[in-house]
């Protein structure tokens, strides 16, 4: 059985959310695993200059999902194409429904 990846978020930059209280990823955000130095996309998290933000996940700073998403200015597309547009463990978007013999 294959193992659900989850990814923690690495942000370039941070701000304070008054209502929650908390520090919140900012400008160009980045898929990271917990435990390594680097992001998906290979980037040096202490050279890149990267923040680490372990209690998001992928999905919580897409976009579309709104959340803790509001200072996300750019989501780093090969990131983006390994963790999946809506994190990992999604469904595909497509299913084949006849599949040739």
């Amino acid at each position: 059985m294959a193992r659900k990846q989850r990814y923690a978020v690495a942000a370039s930059g941070r701000w304070w959310d008054e209502e929650d209280g908390r520090w919140l990823p900012a400008g160009e955000v980045h898929a990271w695993e917990r435990g390594t130095n680097q992001t998906v996309c290979g980037l040096s998290l202490h050279r890149s200059r990267l923040g680490r933000f372990a209690a998001f996940e992928w999905a919580d700073i897409l976009p579309e999902s709104g959340g803790a998403a509001d200072a996300v200015r750019r989501v780093c597309p090969r990131c983006g194409s390994v963790a999946g547009p809506r994190g990992a463990g999604a469904r595909r978007s497509w299913q084949r429904t006849n599949p040739r013999p």
